[in-house]
């Protein structure tokens, strides 16, 4: 699949802001973060501004922006519909959790249950934005068992680490969401390897001959269908070498696991505010090592299609 930056940025920063209001929510309303009102306003606005940032760059994919909200209507049907209707109830008990925590000074009653609710319709929304991918069985990489769990796993991930960056940041660092985001990235870190593990050792079936139903020989095409690269081949037949790939995963590595994970146990010997240096540091690097696992993502699908060319 053509990797387009809009699409790229959608995923990583809408997961953050997802995650990072999931959370909020959850330990808000259940009143382990504090109801301060610099905290409150700068989480919510950090996280409903990613969610928001994403979902204004999605549209930048879209022949014609004008008309996207006509895919509201189609929830019945397209998880793309259904991310979209999702994404836009979030923001309504999200808004009523911020004004109770950040104006009111408030976390329990209403507030909590508003910060709860948040928190689930984050995580549907996570959800469906997975299986958009996930359910499209022409691209083997997506339609697995490990595509939909991975999008809940780094937006917990990054959520996690983004929290810990706020809190320490404040000064009100709190080590169970140290060890949560240290435990959120391993786990990504691990899931991450066993996908890309699944996908280099994946076969499979479908050929020319099997798409056409002729056998006794190899089915090639005598010559290509077109004359010039054409939209299937640009969005549906990107192609990355090998040793590029290599050199990328290694880097999404170091910088959404790696490095974040040193940085957060760094954070554990530092006081404060010398620690809120490396918790800042890895929310900033993971957030970039995201961006590069992403593109990875949709450069190594193969959409069957491609077969058509004869690849």
């Amino acid at each position: 699949m053509h990797p387009a930056f809009s699409v790229v940025f959608f995923t990583t920063a809408t997961g953050a802001g997802y995650g990072l209001l999931a959370v909020l929510g959850v330990l808000g309303g259940l009143q382990i973060v504090p109801a301060q009102f610099w905290l409150g306003l700068v989480g919510l606005g950090l996280a409903l501004g990613l969610i928001a940032a994403g979902l204004l760059s999605s549209t930048g994919h879209l022949g014609r922006p004008e008309r996207a909200w006509r895919a509201f209507s189609q929830w019945r049907s397209s998880w793309l519909s259904r991310e979209g209707v999702a994404s836009v109830i979030t923001f309504i008990p999200a808004g009523l959790f911020g004004v109770g925590w950040a104006f009111l000074g408030r976390t329990g009653g209403w507030v909590a249950i508003a910060g709860l609710l948040a928190a689930i319709d984050s995580v549907i929304t996570v959800c469906t934005t997975g299986m958009i991918y996930a359910s499209l069985k022409p691209i083997a990489q997506w339609h697995s068992r490990y595509t939909l769990p991975a999008y809940l796993i780094f937006a917990a991930m990054t959520g996690s680490v983004l929290l810990n960056a706020l809190l320490q940041g404040f000064g009100i660092g709190s080590t169970g969401v140290l060890v949560l985001s240290l435990l959120a990235t391993l786990a990504g870190w691990g899931w991450k390897l066993a996908t890309w593990r699944h996908n280099d050792r994946l076969e499979i079936p479908t050929t020319a001959n099997t798409a056409t139903g002729l056998a006794g020989g190899t089915v090639r095409s005598l010559e290509w269908p077109h004359t010039e690269e054409n939209y299937l081949l640009k969005e549906m037949g990107f192609r990355i070498a090998r040793k590029h790939s290599a050199k990328l995963r290694m880097l999404a590595q170091a910088l959404a696991f790696a490095l974040p994970v040193l940085l957060i146990a760094a954070t554990f010997a530092l006081p404060w505010p010398y620690a809120a240096v490396p918790s800042v540091l890895a929310a900033i690097v993971q957030f970039a090592g995201m961006l590069v696992e992403r593109w990875l993502f949709f450069a190594e699908a193969k959409h069957t299609v491609t077969l058509y060319y004869g690849r």
